[in-house]
């Protein structure tokens, strides 16, 4: 379980009603074929073993023997199968009948979970040949054996910390207090249910919605395995609808009335390390569910289910642009307070013709609407000096212009010229002060215009700068409101392009799209050939890599190594090992670095599950060491070179 990933499996194999031999058979070769596919946990739909659509049959001895036989003849054949599998059976127990789902593991028969809920309404009538599981489990002897028996059974693994398995039945899942809710709360962090769950109309975006929302509840795993073709439709028809998920995300989901196998991983480490991180999850302190220990091997799972490149933009369109304008909107609040609470009459844009202040204009510009306040109010503050292009500098008067902001222009070349002058500094010696005194005199000029104005600079930065340190501190690093401080670079992108394709103005529109086909560049030095002279993600690297590196190291606390691994299976197309690996290295050590610029951020609005501000998200000490994370790349690159040497 490298990295703390486990394949699970959901299976609904061919069934014929009542015919116990041929469905042993086909759940013998299904736990074959994912056993194949190096699943661990393995999940079959409810009563499988002689169909769910028995009916009164259920009641006959002859078919209850056989299901006995069939249950053990499937523990006999996990005997050599390093896999937990959970199978749908019943089982006639002390002169009742009981709805089972059984735990098997290496040929052995762990634990019978009973099922809590059985549903008598509509098409459902269990109560007629089942009777209820008791409220807590006990053991039992069943054939020869003490064998645990009832509800929120807990099986844990023996080798692999903080693996514990619990399962329910079908309309358990559906109930007022479903049994998982126990068995997470005592550790339980992969959920399985065996189902037998029919079709109706519109059923199956309930049923996914239903499981995606007690993953997420629990911050647990959940398998669902679902009754399928080859159960009787006499009066239903069941579609093999099954699904897995992961704290709300759906993981897999099998197509409809279809028959089939699906397979993912589930990452174990990233749910316990969401349950520490939630405070309002509270483990029992008191344990009181039984635990059955069950052995699989570690192994590493080869990662089949998919990381986006972009974690902090939606992939679907229309989501996207939903997202957006919510995120617009929440930028525009928290201005819009800020503004009327200080009583501002003016905002100071520092407007360079770039993504970052191009959003802080369009962000502002809503919050004077909301206002209802005169645009001309906004101060669109343009300052050319050293590196400024042509194409930046008329982008910043056009949008200015189409906005309704008031237009200023202060260039400050002669100034930071002066600023040379006083501190010994050469105009030809083009190093870090060269670039900062150019950031800090435009910081100095948004400043000194919004005091004389009574107005507030708004802050232009993004998150992805912030976190690899890439502002000047006391430059572009400061302001009194950083509407953008929480917005990664790769979602600035979207966000303007957002802008641009739902406005009406085409001008506007215009410039937008130019602005989204400029380079991302501080323009501090000089440009070439009147070109950008400058670009960002020459210097740094690549923002999406970034992004993603910020996403799973804060939102989920992976470690570096994992971060790689995701990274390089994610990005195989676009950046060979060693540069995703060089970039994760300068990622940590300027995360690490520039902490101290992040400790006295200036107030902005939080809008996503990932933030850097130093009040609420990001406690982090401005002198912590990156060894540790810093060592497991030296590591990583040490085994890359002796792979290299072979």
């Amino acid at each position: 379980m490298r990295d703390g990933f486990i394949k699970v499996a959901a299976a609904t194999p061919d069934i014929k009603v009542a015919d116990v031999e041929y469905n042993t058979k086909k759940i013998c070769e299904s736990i074959e074929a994912a056993v194949e596919e190096h699943a661990k946990i393995i999940v079959f739909p409810e009563l499988c073993v002689t169909g769910y659509t028995c009916s009164d049959l259920f009641a006959q001895d002859v078919l209850l023997k056989k299901a006995k036989e069939a249950l053990f003849k499937i523990a006999a054949f996990t005997k050599d199968k390093d896999c937990l599998v959970f199978v749908g059976v019943p089982l006639g127990i002390e002169e009742k009948i009981y709805n089972v789902a059984a735990a098997l593991n290496h040929g052995e028969l762990l634990g019978l979970t009973t099922k809590t809920f059985l549903p008598n309404y509509g098409e459902f009538y269990e109560m007629r040949q089942f009777t209820p599981g008791p409220k807590t489990a006990r053991e039992i002897l069943f054939e020869g054996k003490k064998i645990p028996f009832g509800p929120q059974l807990l099986f844990q693994a023996d080798s692999i910390e903080n693996l514990i398995v619990s399962a329910e039945i079908c309309e358990d899942v559906w109930s007022v207090v479903p049994p998982s809710i126990q068995a997470a709360t005592e550790g339980a962090v992969i959920l399985v249910n065996c189902s037998a769950s029919d079709e109706t109309i519109g059923k199956d975006t309930y049923r996914r919605e239903l499981i995606q929302g007690q993953s997420a509840r629990l911050i647990a795993g959940y398998v669902y395995a679902n009754a399928g073709e080859g159960e009787s439709t006499t009066d239903v028809v069941f579609g093999g609808h099954n699904i897995i998920a992961e704290n709300g995300t759906v993981l897999a989901e099998a197509k409809r009335f279809k028959n089939e196998v699906i397979y993912t991983e589930i990452d174990i480490q990233r749910l316990i390390g969401e349950r520490r991180r939630n405070t309002t999850f509270q483990a029992a302190e008191e344990r009181r569910l039984m635990r059955i220990p069950f052995s699989i091997k570690k192994e590493s799972a080869e990662l089949t289910r998919k990381f986006p490149k972009k974690p902090f933009v939606p992939a679907d369109e229309q989501i996207r642009s939903k997202r957006c304008e919510e995120i617009l909107e929440i930028q525009a609040m928290g201005l819009k307070k800020r503004l009327a609470h200080t009583g501002a009459k003016t905002a100071v844009v520092g407007l360079s013709g770039g993504l970052d202040s191009t959003l802080a204009l369009l962000v502002t510009a809503r919050a004077f609407e909301m206002l209802k306040k005169d645009k001309k109010e906004i101060l669109a503050v343009t300052m050319p000096c050293f590196g400024t292009t042509d194409r930046t500098y008329q982008n910043a008067c056009k949008m200015a212009e189409q906005v309704g902001a008031a237009l200023k222009e202060v260039p400050i070349a002669e100034a930071v010229r002066v600023h040379f002058r006083d501190i010994g500094q050469k105009e030809s010696d083009h190093s870090v002060t060269y670039e900062n005194a150019q950031a800090r005199e435009r910081t100095q000029v948004l400043m000194d215009i919004a005091n004389r104005t009574g107005g507030m600079v708004i802050g232009t930065g993004d998150m992805s700068e912030l976190a690899l340190g890439w502002a000047t501190y006391n430059g572009d690093h400061m302001s009194m409101y950083g509407v953008n401080a929480s917005v990664p670079k790769t979602l600035v992108r979207y966000l303007v392009k957002y802008a641009a394709d739902e406005t009406t103005d085409e001008r506007l529109k215009e410039v937008l799209y130019d602005v989204l086909d400029t380079p991302v560049s501080p323009e501090l030095l000089p440009p070439k050939d009147g070109d950008i002279a400058q670009c960002t993600e020459d210097l740094v690297g690549p923002y999406e890599l970034h992004d993603f590196f910020l996403y799973y190291m804060l939102r989920f606390g992976y470690s570096p190594a994992k971060i790689f691994r995701l990274a390089k299976d994610t990005f195989e197309q676009e950046y060979d090992t060693e540069t995703i690996l060089k970039w994760l290295e300068i990622f940590v050590k300027r995360f690490f670095s520039q902490q101290f610029k992040r400790s006295c951020l200036p107030d902005g609005p939080k809008i996503g599950t990932v933030a850097l501000s130093p009040r609420g998200d990001l406690r982090m000490p401005s002198d912590a060491s990156a060894a540790v994370w810093l060592q497991e790349i030296k590591e990583i690159f040490g085994r890359m070179e002796n792979t290299e040497s072979r």
